[in-house]
């Protein structure tokens, strides 16, 4: 008897260290993946877009010159580059704060650091040499284009690149920590089960050698360990089903969305600086057309299309899938989005980026064309312009609408990682810390009075 009451106590601990093991390899993987590495991504992401947004508005100013047509955007977009600078800097900074013992972010982070000064000191350079020269709108001079170029290629070549490493760096982890945590999860549960499975068999032969040998039908302290560990084990397989349950909510629906959505949103704002560089530095128009239109695919890939085909080319599959959602003819960052809805408004807030891509597309078609015209007054108004149905405020419409439909997936992602740390807090491991204690002194109080009746 004494060494079947110690075989219920064994299979009891055992099954309590595996049951606290797989809960607690759960928290500390969704705390690492909802606190740590998925923020890390989207403060690098966002970095990526504060600082093509501040290249963007760079690239505006120098297309202003001295008109006094454009002095009520000119300090527009003098506020919203800095608004876009002291994003960075925040954004930079919280980086730097996360990736403190990752060798490779951190030379990553440096490189950011030191190049972003250099950055906006040939901007300033640029805006400098503009205001001395008071050139007419769209015709910078030589020596603030020269400057403004030395900013843009080091952005392009230098800054973003090491921003883009911190990101994919973040993202594997992330990828790399889901896996494992799904895995440890999957077989965690099946581990909870057996050990769970045993407790009860354990306990119930317990009983039954009680019964048979000294005729008492139901031994109460022992029926009451039997229920503690049958609450137990029904409580750890459930915890164990919601975390994986949560995680893929959190990882596979959310947070996959906000990435996508959040190089998206970057490669936006770096088309709308590539608008602007295409009007600003007419002998690298054509490198910048053609930049415009790769970041076009990356946003929306329609295979086969050409800048003058692109609208035409796109406009059939986003009716096919405005008719059917189930239908989706386009890849890119918004097609990898639209192939993930989950989430109630998801849908709606989607389709509305789909649809102000549409128009600032058109909107581009349109610069070009009077570009083309030698209209180059015309169409910097109209690419700088904020009026309804310019092609700035169409643009303001596609980044409410990225920011909507990321807010959605973000709240997703956040509520899933906050139910997981309130299942798997404290509290839950107290009760479950006591819950265990309770059976095994149950265990032991059935059985004494009856190893007494030996003595």
């Amino acid at each position: 008897m004494r060494g079947l009451t110690c075989v219920c106590l064994a299979v009891l601990l055992t099954a309590g260290a595996v049951t606290a093991t797989v809960l607690g390899g759960a928290r500390d993987g969704t705390d690492t993946i909802g606190h740590r590495a998925a923020p890390q991504v989207v403060r690098s992401a966002d970095l990526y877009f504060a600082l093509n947004d501040m290249d963007a508005q760079a690239a505006n100013l120098l297309l202003f010159g001295a008109d006094p047509d454009f002095a009520a955007v000119r300090g527009q977009a003098l506020d919203t580059y800095e608004r876009s600078r002291a994003r960075a800097d925040t954004d930079l900074q919280r980086v730097a704060e996360a990736v403190v013992g990752d060798p490779a972010g951190q030379r990553a982070v440096q490189t950011v650091i030191g190049e972003l000064g250099r950055y906006e000191s040939r901007v300033a350079r640029a805006q400098l040499l503009e205001e001395q020269a008071g050139p007419p709108a769209g015709k910078p001079s030589a020596e603030a284009l020269a400057a403004y170029r030395e900013a843009t290629d080091l952005l392009r070549q230098r800054l973003l690149p090491a921003v883009d490493e911190v990101t994919t760096a973040n993202s594997a982890t992330v990828e790399r920590i889901y896996g494992a945590q799904r895995g440890d999860l999957c077989s965690g549960w099946w581990w909870i089960l057996v050990t769970g499975l045993l407790v009860l068999m354990a306990l119930g032969v317990l009983q039954r050698v009680l019964a048979v040998r000294f005729r008492r039908v139901v031994n109460v302290p022992l029926a009451v360990a039997t229920l503690l560990a049958l609450a137990g084990s029904v409580g750890g397989l459930t915890f164990a089903s919601r975390a994986d349950h949560q995680l893929v909510v959190a990882k596979s629906n959310a947070y996959d969305s906000v990435i996508a959505l959040g190089r998206a949103r970057a490669v936006a704002y770096d088309l709308n600086a590539d608008e602007s560089r295409y009007l600003t530095d007419p002998a690298r128009a054509a490198a910048y057309e053609q930049s415009f239109f790769d970041k076009t695919q990356s946003f929306a890939r329609v295979d086969g299309a050409t800048l003058g085909s692109y609208n035409s080319e796109l406009a059939a599959p986003a009716d096919a899938h405005r008719a059917d959602h189930a239908v989706i003819g386009f890849g890119g960052f918004l097609g990898d989005e639209l192939r993930n809805i989950t989430f109630p408004g998801e849908q709606a807030a989607a389709e509305r980026v789909l649809k102000a891509f549409q128009a600032y597309q058109r909107d581009d078609r349109k610069i070009r064309e009077l570009n083309a015209q030698g209209r180059l007054k015309e169409a910097v108004a109209f690419n700088t312009g904020l009026a309804a149905g310019q092609s700035n405020a169409d643009f303001g419409l596609l980044a409410t609408a990225l920011d909507d439909v990321q807010a959605v997936n973000q709240q997703a992602m956040d509520r899933a990682v906050a139910a997981t740390d309130d299942d798997l807090d404290a509290t839950t491991a107290a009760v479950g810390g006591a819950v265990l204690a309770a059976a095994l002194a149950l265990a032991v109080l059935g059985v004494r009075p009856r190893l007494r009746e030996f003595a």
